[in-house]
Parts: structure tokens; C-alpha cells; sequence
């Protein structure tokens, strides 16, 4: 066990982190961890539904990416939006940060906003003189690593087939795997966690224990709640759909909130028994929690397997079921 972000670093050769999709949603690679025996599996994507457990549930996240990538109406501006607080103010990413201090201007598809206030984090918080139509001024918010701009293929391709509820600036990637059919297949429900910009904030301390985790919204219906906690095991889907589930932990209640949850080890998992997970970049968040469940030196290991085999990393890439 090891609280330093140090130890959780890793080499990948810049080639194998996917840009692109693969042409089938269910072409993926998965790499299996045991973790009883302590052994490396390496099979398909479309395996999975046969390592699921009689009466075991799969539960997925069905956030939606909303275009929220602008650019105001000069081009000298570029915003993430990152949430509303209502119909006309937004949470907002912005560049440069200069030009965009409390009292200055812009403007988007003629709709005029102001910034009210710098958050703590740097967010602006600008209130506009009218809705902005996000789906017309907008741009699906690529991962900063793909290092290309939004094609045609990323407006479907970057949503889960089960995409339902509009709010993340960024996919739930483990969920990109499953096509209908595959979903169709096996016993699933769906909680929500609108995935921010944070998931892509690099940690900054050296210590885990200094580390202040972005804050993220979620709801849990009722239906969702009573099928979890009657299900004999549960297979998250995504770091995202864990974050959510041990935030509330057992017998998990319905509702929404925020959570800024971080688990990393030595933190033990109370409703989440397996996860379906991509690969993650080297001393993130997301690479500590995979490591709480699975074991540091386990999972960097693998890491190194896969690297070795040519994997395809990051949110276009292959997969890695942890059981």
C-alpha cells in the first residue's frame, strides 16, 4: 500500500493510446484480472457476459455528453460548459483566463454573458441574457489526449448506446464497449453521475492524502435502488458508476447529490464487488481507485502486460475486468 502519487506511474509508449474508435463497439480487448488466484486473462470484450455470476446485476452509467465545447462569436474565447445553475447562468472552463476576469463579456451565438464571480478552482461563473443553445453553438469536449478535433464518427461513437440523461463533458468510457444486443443479454440498471472536467485534472500533490477531489452530481431512482440491493453481486461499470455506488454505500438509497469521493488504497469497497474499467493515465484518480480494488503492484502489473501486448489505451481503448 502506498499514499504516494509517485508510485502509481507507469510507461506508455505514445502509439498505443486509441484516438480513434474501433469500427465494432464490442471489438475490444479485455484484460482479465482474478483476483483470488492472482492470474492474468487476456479475452474479448464480447466474453463478458458469460463471467457474470448468477444473480449478479451490472450497473451502468447513463449520463449523456452534452456538446459543451464553445467558442464565442470572435473565436478569442473558447468555454467548456461545465453546468448549469439555472436557465442562464453556467459553471464554465475558459481560455485565456485573462481576458475573462469579473465584469467582462461574451458572446455566443449573439447571446450576451457576463462573468459574476471566479470560482475557487478558476471556473467563471457567467450569466447570459438568454439561453444558449449549446446544441447549436457547441462541440463534443474530446479528452485533452486525443490531441485532434471532434469527426462526425464521435458525435455517436463518443455516447453509450444508453446514453440517456444530458449533463457530462465527458463519457463514461467503460460503458463505449456495449452495443444493444450486449446490454439486452444481461440483468443491468442504471444509476447517473454527470462526469466533469476533473476526471481529466491531474493530481498534484505527492501525497494521496493531500488530494482534493472534484465534486460530481448523480441521482439513484428508486427502481435503480431496490434492484441493487436485491442483487447478489454487483459488477460496476466504469469508475464513474463506482464513485456513485460507494459514496452511498449499503443498503444504497435513492436520491440525487454530489459526491467527491476518492478511493484509492487502502480503501476497502462495501457495495462493488467487480469492475469493468479502460486504462487510465499514469498517477490519475482513476489508475489509484482501479488500484484500491485490485492491488497496487497487481494492477501495474497488468499494466505492464498490456503495454507489452498492445493494448489500445485511454477512452477509445480496450478494457480491463477486475473479478
Amino acid at each position: 500500500m502506498s499514499l504516494l502519487t509517485s508510485d502509481y506511474d507507469y510507461t506508455l509508449p505514445e502509439e498505443l493510446i486509441a484516438r480513434h474508435p474501433l469500427p465494432n463497439r464490442d471489438g475490444a480487448r479485455m484484460l482479465v484480472l482474478h483476483r483470488k488466484t492472482q492470474q492474468i486473462e487476456h479475452l474479448q470484450f464480447r466474453d463478458f457476459p458469460a463471467l457474470l455470476e448468477p444473480g449478479g446485476l451490472v450497473v451502468l452509467n447513463n449520463t449523456r455528453v452534452i456538446p459543451a465545447r464553445v467558442f464565442s462569436d470572435d473565436r478569442g474565447i473558447e468555454l467548456l460548459f461545465l453546468e448549469s445553475t439555472d436557465v442562464t447562468t453556467w459553471k464554465c472552463l475558459v481560455k485565456p483566463g485573462r481576458k475573462m476576469r469579473v465584469g467582462h463579456s461574451v458572446s455566443v451565438l449573439g447571446v450576451r454573458g457576463t462573468v459574476t464571480e471566479i470560482c475557487p478552482e478558476g471556473e467563471r461563473l457567467i450569466r447570459f441574457e438568454g439561453p444558449v443553445d449549446l446544441e447549436a453553438a457547441g462541440e463534443i469536449p474530446l479528452p485533452p489526449y486525443f490531441e485532434r478535433a471532434p469527426e462526425p464518427a464521435d458525435l455517436e461513437r463518443y455516447q453509450t448506446v444508453f446514453a440517456t440523461e444530458k449533463g457530462a463533458v465527458a463519457a463514461p468510457t467503460a460503458g463505449l464497449h456495449f452495443t444493444p444486443e450486449i446490454l439486452a443479454s444481461i440483468p443491468h440498471t442504471f444509476v447517473t453521475l454527470h462526469v466533469g472536467a476533473g476526471t481529466f485534472r491531474p493530481v498534484q500533490a505527492d501525497d494521496l492524502s493531500q488530494h482534493r477531489m472534484h465534486s460530481e452530481r448523480f441521482h439513484v431512482s428508486p427502481e435503480a435502488a431496490e434492484t441493487i440491493n436485491a442483487a447478489r453481486t454487483i459488477t460496476a461499470i466504469g469508475t464513474t458508476t463506482t464513485r456513485v455506488l460507494e459514496s452511498l454505500g449499503r443498503p444504497v438509497p435513492a436520491g440525487s447529490g454530489e459526491t467527491d469521493i476518492f478511493l484509492h488504497p487502502p480503501c476497502t469497497f462495501g457495495v462493488v464487488d467487480h469492475l469493468l474499467t479502460n486504462f487510465h493515465l499514469p498517477k490519475s484518480t482513476l489508475l489509484m481507485l482501479v488500484s484500491a480494488m485490485a492491488g497496487r503492484e497487481f494492477v501495474l502489473e497488468a499494466y505492464r502486460e498490456a503495454v507489452a501486448l498492445r493494448y489500445r489505451f485511454y477512452s477509445y481503448g480496450d478494457c480491463m475486468l477486475i473479478l
